[in-house]
């Protein structure tokens, strides 16, 4: 992809997807400005890129005033905001019963509170130069349902519909808003979350969660990377409101049917 000219904001930028994205961005021609908590990690990731293209921007996206600072710094370094990239999240377990509130609250406050700080910031400097892209790193857990997972997949189906809802109010302006929603991929965040599963079975629990999507493996951080910079190029600049699923397939199975293929056999064999 060409983003030769274009300047990006992304969250949760320091590891794991978010610097996929970041790097993505920067080899296809970028400018960008990274933000994240973690404050160590985000110097390191910068650092690691050796460019004069990319600045570090510590900030809470569930902190409206550092928000504006984010995409203030933005528009200081590269003149403008011409995309954005709402990928920070976190995904802590809990079923309905068994979640503390205070977590639950925090899971949507950082997933899809977030977000939408992000894009009440961001957009109305894309309003100004009458065009942007906005791209909001949902997931497979989006639109389909992982045990003891109600706050994550409830964030990332309502970031799923908050896309749609600014793709279709600010598409007059020349505004798009996409989601790219990723099936299991091997973050840091998922490897940890994985590593009692892996115990439970005696097994990699990435070859188990392998065995019922199409592709028969998990992604990796950079095979989301490309979909972002597809959609944050020109060569996208008729898509929005549309969710991209980047699952290997694992959204068109059912679960009936999974149990079939995976021992490569088909029904009534």
């Amino acid at each position: 992809m060409n983003l030769e000219g274009k300047v990006a904001l992304i969250t949760g930028g320091s590891r794991g997807i978010g610097a996929a994205i970041a790097k993505r961005f920067l080899d296809d021609g970028a400018k960008i400005v990274i933000s994240d908590i973690l404050a160590d990690q985000l110097e390191e990731t910068v650092k690691s890129f050796n460019s004069n293209k990319v600045v570090a921007c510590v900030g809470d996206v569930t902190n409206f005033g550092d928000v504006k600072r984010m995409v203030a710094e933005t528009v200081k370094f590269g003149g403008k905001i011409d995309v954005l990239v709402n990928n920070a999240g976190i995904d802590p377990p809990g079923s309905i019963v068994d979640i503390e509130i205070d977590l639950w609250k925090k899971i949507l406050d950082v997933n899809l509170n977030g977000p939408f700080l992000c894009m009440k910031a961001a957009i109305p400097e894309m309003v100004k130069q009458g065009k942007g892209s906005i791209i909001n790193i949902a997931s497979l857990a989006g639109v389909r349902c992982i045990p003891a997972m109600p706050a994550y997949c409830a964030s990332k189906g309502g970031l799923i519909q908050l896309s749609r809802q600014a793709a279709l109010d600010y598409g007059p302006k020349g505004i798009r808003s996409n989601v790219v929603a990723p099936g299991a991929t091997k973050t840091d965040m998922l490897i940890n979350a994985m590593e009692g599963l892996s115990k439970a079975l005696n097994k990699d629990a990435f070859e188990v969660l392998a065995e019922s999507v199409p592709l028969r493996r998990a992604a990796m951080p950079a095979e989301m990377a490309g979909a972002c910079s597809f959609l944050a190029s020109d060569d996208s600049s008729f898509i929005t409101g549309d969710v991209i699923m980047v699952d290997g397939g694992a959204a068109i199975v059912d679960v009936s049917g999974a149990s079939v293929s995976r021992v490569g056999m088909g029904w009534g064999d």
